[in-house]
């Protein structure tokens, strides 16, 4: 009898609060940030590439995007360029997904064909930027397993530091360290590392604004390359919302007619 009060005791006692670890808080984060940005459903915007060796010198593209919110899925994207003249007409698609491989396109109107970009290829460069093909899709928060590293300021806002291990096949990267703005739930920097898990390259993005009352979205991109020297600004403007783009507006039919 004795025995069966001291267990119904300790059953009936409040048990202390278990600590969250590092791994449920960088998820909770990441959760927080995928929830604040969801529901937006289309945009177009109007961006301006530089590309800079590491002597410095310059060249310039002029590009168009327009993104695509699917629920269930990741986001897909089709990228113009209408400069310089050997590269204008060039369009690239992009479906994303979770953990199974993206699907992209890349179509070449000197040649007039439709490339398929393989998932073994994903990390190398795109356009011959300081971008990886795998850079250009949407962070879905199964892409990847969470670790909170601190909490931090940065240019004195307030972040989360999250490391970001890829969870899906041919990554070019073991890990992304990012900087998270605790109030806008969106990335200051982000550090990748490389497979011999040595920094490799560091985005920044900048001159953020909101959009509809709820959407935050960077003006400017400044991506370097801690071991080629070179580097590669985008800088987004004329952001539009709910333009009203479907499905059908994102299928490889789209690349050749796209102008």
């Amino acid at each position: 009898m004795r025995l069966l009060v001291i267990l119904l005791t300790a059953l009936l006692l409040p048990k202390p609060a278990l600590a969250a670890t590092p791994e449920a808080l960088g998820l909770a984060i990441a959760e927080q940030a995928e929830a604040s940005d969801r529901g937006w459903g289309d945009l177009t915007a109007a961006l301006s590439m530089t590309l800079r060796n590491a002597n410095g010198v310059e060249s310039q593209r002029e590009l168009r995007v327009q993104i695509l919110e699917v629920t269930g899925d990741g986001d897909r994207s089709l990228t113009l360029f209408d400069t310089p003249r050997d590269i204008a007409g060039t369009a690239f698609l992009s479906y994303t997904h979770a953990l199974t491989p993206d699907d992209q396109w890349l179509y070449l109107p000197a040649l007039k064909r439709v490339k398929r970009i393989a998932s073994a290829n994903k990390s190398g460069p795109f356009m011959g930027s300081e971008f990886a093909y795998e850079d250009l899709t949407s962070d879905e928060l199964a892409k990847y397993h969470y670790t909170l590293l601190r909490t931090d300021t940065l240019e004195g806002r307030a972040v989360d530091v999250v490391e970001q291990q890829p969870q899906y096949a041919n990554s070019g990267y073991t890990r992304r360290v990012v900087w998270l703005d605790q109030a806008m739930h969106q990335a200051l920097k982000i550090e990748f590392y490389n497979r011999g898990n040595a920094l490799l390259k560091t985005l920044t993005l900048s001159d953020y604004a909101q959009y509809l009352g709820q959407y935050w979205r960077a003006s400017r991109l400044h991506m370097v390359n801690h071991q080629s020297g070179k580097e590669t600004d985008l800088v987004w403007r004329d952001y539009q919302f709910r333009t009203g783009l479907s499905l059908r507006d994102f299928d490889q039919n789209t690349l050749k007619r796209s102008r």
